[in-house]
């Protein structure tokens, strides 16, 4: 592999790792607070794609505007499925809400899968998008540069919520303690909401993106993406947003670059995001940026 191929390959692999860390903050997040590991989180991913789809391709409104209805009806999803199907089971047993977080992940993927249909829908991107530039011999859709800047910009809009602004304050300190929280007079509930809505905004974008660079969705799309996500966030460090984002771009990099340097291992690439995870589980469980929850967060 020649070095303008290489330099390729780490830019797509930069591109496909943002997408797994969009959505794997999503999943550090709810975890960090309630201690959920929110297995429908690829589903709503998949929602904020479809939803886009529908506004811009069937109803016809600007692909800006689209993003915004796909954005706002995984939020609106993800508030839902935490009043109706996590808040009654908060002091249940953790396994309940994992089970429950499981059946909400088949309850999405079947109810769109009837109504849809299980056929993969080409997902047309606007031509600013797709443009190709040329740098000697090194070609890249302008789409592979936007997705990583975008990524960070909002790793740093997170940041900046979750540490200078009260509502960030709050989310903080109900992952600490909620009770403690409550009784200093702060609504638990309402910073709950928040903190699913912002995840599930996050992962709308990553749909979206997912969708840009591989324009195809269908139902089930969020099932693996999601779990390498999931993958992401451990191997970063559950808990942590910065470590989510780094775990998502090493699975990122990891993933593109074993198929160019092993093209004859293309058809395990899935399987090095789970190995990582394993690994990980093994020898470093708090993963990379992890940290002890007793002591801090975020």
């Amino acid at each position: 592999m020649d070095l303008q191929i290489f330099i390729q390959q780490l830019i797509n692999g930069a591109s496909l790792g943002s997408m797994y860390a969009l959505i794997a903050i999503g999943y550090t997040m709810v975890y960090g607070v309630l201690r959920l590991i929110n297995f429908a989180h690829g589903d709503i991913m998949m929602v904020g794609a479809f939803l886009t789809y529908f506004a811009h391709q069937l109803w016809g409104m600007p692909f800006e505007l689209a993003v915004v209805i796909g954005i706002l009806g995984a939020m609106l999803v993800g508030i839902l499925t935490d009043k109706i199907a996590y808040k009654p089971l908060r002091d249940a047993p953790k396994i309940s809400l994992l089970i429950t977080a499981i059946g909400i992940s088949f309850f999405l993927e079947n109810l769109f899968t009837v109504l849809f249909g299980s056929t993969p829908k080409a997902f047309k991107a606007p031509e600013y998008l797709t443009k190709i530039f040329q740098i000697n011999d090194i070609y890249l859709p302008i789409s592979v540069i936007i997705i990583p800047v975008v990524t960070v910009l909002i790793l740093v809009a997170v940041l900046w919520i979750l540490f200078k602004t009260k509502q960030g304050i709050a989310i903080r300190a109900l992952a600490f303690d909620i009770n403690t929280v409550k009784l200093m007079g702060i609504n638990a509930d309402k910073i709950i909401m928040i903190v699913f809505a912002i995840g599930s905004a996050l992962a709308a974008i990553g749909g979206v993106f997912y969708a840009v660079s591989y324009p195809s969705i269908d139902p089930l799309m969020g099932i693996i993406v999601g779990l390498k996500a999931f993958a992401a966030a451990v191997l970063g460090g559950i808990g942590s947003v910065t470590g989510a984002v780094i775990g998502g771009f090493i699975l990122g990099f990891t993933e593109i670059l074993v198929v160019a340097l092993f093209p004859e291992l293309g058809g395990y690439k899935d399987a090095f995001a789970f190995f990582f995870l394993i690994l990980v589980l093994l020898f470093k469980p708090t993963g990379i940026m992890g940290q002890d929850l007793e002591r801090g967060r975020f």
